[in-house]
């Protein structure tokens, strides 16, 4: 198992649920961590909850110049980043019909074109070490379509196969990229309807997501598992 102790991670979506998570598990593990997300109190609790060698810096993966912003100053803070983990991620869950122009971007724009501008900007880097990890959550939903979130379903349909395509450009120069898909994750996305009805208890924690992390990022350099798809044991 590789060590990554004093590696460089950047983890998106770190103020709460999975990311916060992977921020921590990474963290744990000797990583220095810079943590981005666009609420600020969201951050300064999960460094709180770190501790020593994270650093907080606000950001909207939306926006070219914060995805920019959150990597120039983690290289210039931190050193080369080693791990970079997409975890930010936003639902806005109902009918087709009733989707706002405005819905629809939002969930596009965060689910993907984020990760889309994160990996652009950190790959020349890491191709120029010859290594580097890019981690992406997706879901279950990107695997599976279901009534009520097709728009949900169709940025993490669009996770998975950009991954795909860009382990396949990247591998031959160390850089591996992987994805993460969780089934119901007892996290923030409360407001889903697909979760009426479930039960809590059953849930993936976003601990699990985070394991998952851990044994990607620790694989021999000689290696990578492509894709993982995480289930809770019992259905929710």
């Amino acid at each position: 198992m590789t060590n990554i102790e004093g590696s460089v991670a950047v983890v998106t979506g770190a103020g709460r649920g999975i990311g916060r998570a992977i921020a921590i598990e990474l963290s744990r593990m000797g990583a220095k961590v810079a943590l981005a997300a666009r609420g600020v109190a969201g951050l300064d609790e999960t460094a709180r909850m770190i501790g020593k060698g994270a650093c907080v810096i606000s950001t909207d993966v939306r926006k070219r110049d914060d995805v920019h912003k959150l990597l120039d100053q983690t290289v210039s803070t931190l050193g080369p980043i080693d791990i970079l983990v997409n975890a930010a991620g936003v639902g806005i869950f109902g009918q087709v019909t009733d989707f706002s122009d405005d819905d629809y971007d939002a969930i596009l724009d965060t689910n993907l074109r984020g990760i889309f501008l994160a990996c652009r900007y950190v790959l020349p880097g890491m191709i120029s070490r010859g290594k580097g990890d890019i981690v992406n959550i997706a879901s279950i939903a990107g695997k599976v379509g279901t009534a009520k979130r097709a728009v949900y379903c169709a940025s993490k349909f669009g996770v998975i196969g950009f991954s795909q395509a860009l382990a396949e450009e990247v591998r031959e120069h160390g850089v591996r990229v992987s994805v993460v898909c969780p089934g119901s994750t007892d996290s923030s996305f409360s407001q889903d309807p697909n979760r009426e009805g479930k039960t809590r208890s059953k849930m993936l924690l976003p601990a699990d997501v985070a394991h998952a992390v851990r044994t990607l990022v620790t694989q021999e350099p000689n290696s990578f598992i492509s894709e993982i798809v995480l289930r809770p044991t019992r259905k929710p």
